[in-house]
């Protein structure tokens, strides 16, 4: 080959790589624009004509004492009556609401378990943290319960975030490892992996609808991704947040998505619209969000913070509704009840409360 072709095809390389980028750019600028001929109206300018939600009667109803570390997360039985909570003692603690007895306790080879989730069927439980793994307890005696424990799966850092999506059979989770995973529980199995986030994942939840194919997970480097749990690939991204994001939940109608963040704000982002559409905040806020949740309309945003409280955020006119004090320190997990009558918070406190 003569040296002269040699820089003529760089060139012919470079120009097109420019035309490329340039063609991008203007792509981009086209769909911003068919964004915002979307973006005609704000959501709490909607919402004006709504009337104000008068008053919530949420009182503390029950305390949960046993933990002797902080409480790091909750989660409802699908019985609505049971609560299993996780603590950076080491133990996983299996209640009774209602009596507040406890009605299992297990102790795990490390401390720190970050995140605990009930299977659909209410006879297992998922659990792991700095141990970088997920463990399947069956729910039967406490003997028991450690002798048939079962490592389904192992990331590269801590596991901060675990759900079953839809059976028994398999377990998502996420990671500081900034990815997510699907596991086959029986085989121990990595079904699908999903690469993207570029921080630790702190946070995910599963779609609302039956077949479930969707997922939404938070991530330090302050992004909120939708992923196809089919394809193990990013189908939306939601920016905005200043900070990590510490937690994410859908809207019970399954086209939004909630955030809480370390900049004191959480955030409400529509998938129909693709972007965010409301912020709540205040100026006198200024502690990180560390755990969100819906109502079951979906009209209300429940969220702890770090100032031991929990407040109460009206989705629609991007209002807060009340304030919630009884922890004595960092709100770590807040948790509406599968039927919509009751909450659960887990605070650093070494406690967790019902309210209702």
């Amino acid at each position: 080959m003569s040296e002269s072709t040699v820089p003529a095809s760089n060139a012919n390389a470079s120009e097109k790589m420019a035309s490329l980028l340039k063609e991008a750019e203007n792509l981009k600028s086209k769909l911003e624009e068919e964004r915002q001929k979307l973006n005609d109206v704000n959501l709490s300018n909607v919402a004006e004509r709504l009337e104000q939600i008068a008053y919530v009667n949420i009182k503390p109803r029950k305390v949960l004492k046993g933990h002797q570390a902080k409480v790091l997360c909750t989660d409802w039985s699908p019985d609505k009556r049971h609560i299993i909570s996780s603590s950076q003692d080491g133990r996983l603690i299996i209640w009774d609401a209602f009596t507040t007895n406890k009605e299992h306790a297990v102790t795990m080879p490390t401390t720190w378990i970050m995140a605990c989730a009930y299977a659909p069927s209410g006879n297992f439980v998922a659990c792991g943290g700095l141990d970088n793994k997920v463990t399947v307890y069956p729910i039967t005696s406490d003997e028991e319960m450690a002798a048939k424990k079962r490592t389904v799966g192992t990331h590269t850092s801590y596991m901060s975030c675990c759900i079953y999506p839809n059976s028994d059979q398999q377990i998502l989770t996420g990671s500081g490892d900034s990815t997510c995973a699907l596991w086959d529980v029986e085989s121990g199995q990595l079904l699908q992996s999903f690469h993207g986030h570029s921080g630790d994942v702190m946070a995910i939840d599963l779609a609302p609808n039956e077949t479930g194919n969707t997922f939404v997970s938070g991530s330090c480097d302050r992004m909120a991704f939708i992923w196809d749990m089919r394809s193990g690939h990013v189908v939306q991204s939601f920016e905005g947040h200043q900070s990590d994001v510490n937690s994410v939940k859908f809207h019970p109608c399954g086209d939004a998505i909630a955030t809480g963040s370390d900049d004191s704000s959480c955030r409400l982002y529509d998938m129909r619209a693709d972007r965010e559409v409301a912020v709540f905040a205040k100026e006198s806020i200024i502690f990180g969000v560390n755990s969100v949740d819906f109502s079951v309309s979906g009209r209300l945003l429940f969220a702890g913070y770090n100032d031991y409280t929990v407040n109460l955020w009206d989705t629609l006119k991007s209002e807060r509704v009340c304030l919630l004090y009884g922890h004595e320190n960092k709100v770590s997990c807040v948790q509406v009840s599968p039927d919509g009558t009751a909450l659960s918070t887990g605070s650093w406190d070494y406690t967790i409360r019902v309210w209702a």
